[in-house]
């Protein structure tokens, strides 16, 4: 079975095209293709509340170009995820109707608590069964955190924080307070004892620039490390040296303060770095969308 996930982002869109193969009696998710386009919604949006006629031509050409791969690769089924910039637009709605009666190509835009619930199933083969973990994702417009104990999400709150809001200052003082107040209410009765589970490409692109190994822990110390070798680079050396696409390199930072704040407030001292993200739900849910309908919890 092939599998399609668009994911629409603040900073970038995404598409993944994937092969479903049970090899042994174990499920493998197989990348066949994988495009992504560093258009950046949230810039428009969270500067002045619509998507500009610019962005929306680009938008619908994008849009256009990935319903031909799905159609070339024959995939079986996909699903488009618009998240905080196309939910916050205002012509986003619009845009997304225009989408679907030209180029025949649905998108679902989500909310903060769907969006979180998609990338939580994503991590849970990385996480045990007894430890606690504090899920951090970070993305362009907003900040996804959920707690989840043995296994099991015990609580999730979406906040408007995210690389681009921040980076355009948009993150409003109050609504840091209020992410605050939620990671000590919920956090504090475990002491110190969570680890944080980190998603979103940035802290993906830290993790390597700490020359971390898939499976390691990076601790909080490590993490500002990183940060600081990063910030006190111009972002055409981030670009040049580090090799950061210009779309990353100017978000890295604001991202990164994001993800320390929390560790700080949540009292963790270790993150773990999955490296998967909504695309990576999108196809769990897919395929259980078309092989066990009926668990299917995601609305």
């Amino acid at each position: 079975m092939k599998l399609a996930a668009i994911d629409i982002g603040s900073n970038a869109i995404r598409l993944q095209v994937t092969a479903t193969i049970r090899t042994k009696g174990e499920l493998n998710f197989k990348k066949i293709e994988y495009v992504r386009f560093p258009l950046r919604l949230g810039q428009d949006v969270f500067n002045t509340g619509s998507i500009s006629k610019q962005k929306k031509i680009k938008f619908k050409k994008l849009m256009r170009a990935f319903k031909i791969l799905i159609d070339l690769y024959e995939v079986d089924d996909y699903m488009a995820c618009a998240t905080s910039a196309m939910r916050e637009a205002k012509n986003g709605a619009e845009i997304i109707k225009e989408v679907e009666e030209d180029i025949k190509l649905k998108i679902k835009i989500i909310d903060g608590a769907n969006e979180a619930l998609l990338i939580n199933n994503a991590i849970n083969s990385f996480l045990d069964n007894k430890s606690t973990y504090l899920h951090i994702d970070v993305g362009g417009g907003s900040t996804e955190l959920t707690l989840i104990k043995g296994a099991e999400k015990l609580i999730s709150k979406s906040f408007k924080i995210g690389s681009v809001r921040r980076l355009e200052r948009h993150d409003s003082p109050i609504i840091w307070g209020k992410m605050k107040k939620w990671i000590i209410d919920h956090c504090s009765k475990y002491g110190g004892k969570i680890t944080a589970v980190g998603t979103g490409g940035n802290i993906n692109k830290l993790f390597e620039l700490g020359e971390k190994q898939k499976g390691e822990k990076m601790t909080i110390t490590q993490l500002k490390e990183v940060q600081d070798f990063v910030r006190k680079m111009s972002i055409e050396d981030r670009i040049n040296e580090l090799q950061l696409n210009p779309d990353r390199a100017d978000v890295i930072i604001p991202a990164s303060e994001i993800y320390i704040a929390v560790m700080e407030w949540s009292k963790t001292r270790n993150i773990i770095v999955p490296e998967v993200g909504l695309k990576d739900g999108i196809m769990q849910h897919l395929y259980l969308r078309n092989t066990q309908k009926e668990k299917v919890k995601f609305s």
